[in-house]
């Protein structure tokens, strides 16, 4: 693999912290989690103790004020090592940031410090039955009345859903207002009204919580809105680039860590009286799965000096979301094939990674709305 120069040894260094901790205190436990459809609090607030929760953070609330490169590595880390179950990212790299863009100081304050430690768990409930990527099709509204916002409908497919203590909650507060009508609110978890449906059965993410979300007349103050009536599509779609960039950076780490897997499995198994790496097929595939995720890690790479900068625009965000996943997919089919009738079995970290990566071409929009805002960039040239 080609050095990767948008890290330097501070990173590194950080970067061999996270994967001690995460083969210390997660990888024994996944399968439990699995089993369980959700992690233990108690790995949050662990990470929380060593600073892995929301590092862009200010050092006012508790943060450690670094740059979007250390959510990176604690993102490429969990993929590498399949450790799907744990929404992290969700949190510190979509949730979170909204509070710190445009809360009040005063939700600041309230939220942030335990958002960082672990004690608070976010989710943003943004998808609906009906709805899908269509975010301007939200259904969900509230209607303020005196001091109170009084919110109804129904949200699906929601990341850490079962366990979140805080959820933003994308809402219609003018429906007749179309993109502009649509808010964002905090609603905590036992307000009276808001219940937390089933944990979903995925065909992958066995581990992550994944919820609907009822909303029946829950009323909250008007002090929840977050930043602007009206403004709710607008901040989502500033904070999308953000979104999709995660995704990517998982999706490359994830491919990264299967490669090798099989590369060690080729290795060790015989067939024919000889090692399957021996054989020529093998071999030329593998090759192939490397190429591609050599090229695609230098142009992820670049998407992530690119945000550092604040120049990461909403077609190459796509361009990387769609590229990322679909390669992602692909070099992990190629390495499961290699891999015979073992890859199908659950046990074996080749079949969990398949089932999981099937999900990222779908969230965090579609790959065909991936073509869609690639191709109107296009024409806006």
């Amino acid at each position: 693999m080609i050095p990767r120069q948008v890290f330097d040894s501070d990173h590194e260094q950080f970067r061999d912290m996270v994967i001690k901790f995460l083969k210390t205190e997660a990888v024994p436990y996944h399968e439990e989690w699995e089993e369980q459809g959700q992690v233990s609090r108690e790995v949050w607030l662990k990470a929380g103790q060593q600073g892995m929760l929301c590092p862009t953070m200010p050092e006012q609330y508790g943060g450690v004020g670094v740059d979007f490169r250390y959510n990176a590595i604690v993102t490429e880390e969990i993929a590498r090592l399949g450790l799907t179950g744990i929404g992290w990212g969700l949190h510190s790299d979509i949730a979170v940031p909204y509070l710190e863009s445009y809360g009040t100081e005063q939700q600041k304050q309230k939220y942030l410090p335990r958002c960082i430690s672990g004690e608070i768990i976010t989710a943003i409930a943004m998808t609906e039955p009906g709805t899908g990527s269509d975010l301007q099709g939200v259904k969900t509204h509230a209607v303020l009345n005196k001091d109170e916002y009084v919110i109804n409908g129904s949200k699906t497919f929601i990341t850490n859903g079962q366990m979140a203590d805080l959820v933003i909650v994308v809402v219609k507060t003018d429906p007749a207002a179309g993109a502009k009508g649509t808010s964002l609110l905090l609603v905590e978890a036992g307000t009276p009204g808001f219940d937390k449906g089933k944990n979903l059965k995925k065909i992958g993410m066995k581990a992550q919580d994944t919820s609907e979300l009822f909303f029946d007349n829950v009323r909250v103050p008007k002090e929840n809105l977050l930043g602007q009536e009206g403004m709710g599509f607008a901040y989502l779609m500033r904070e999308l680039a953000q979104e999709r960039l995660s995704v990517a950076l998982g999706a490359v780490a994830s491919a990264e860590g299967i490669l090798q897997h099989t590369v060690d499995y080729v290795q060790d198994r015989k067939a024919f009286g000889s090692s399957i790496a021996s054989f020529q097929n093998t071999q030329f595939k593998l090759a192939e799965v490397d190429a591609d995720l050599t090229m695609l890690r230098v142009f992820i790479d670049r998407c992530l000096e690119l945000h550092i900068a604040g120049e990461l625009d909403a077609a190459t965000a796509a361009k990387a979301k769609l590229l990322s996943t679909e390669i992602q997919c692909r070099a992990i089919d190629e390495c499961l094939q290699l891999h015979g009738g073992y890859g199908y079995m659950w046990e074996y970290p080749v079949a969990r990674a398949y089932a999981d990566a099937r999900v990222q071409k779908i969230y965090a929009g579609t790959n065909e709305i991936m073509k869609v805002i690639i191709a109107r960039s296009l024409m806006e040239r």
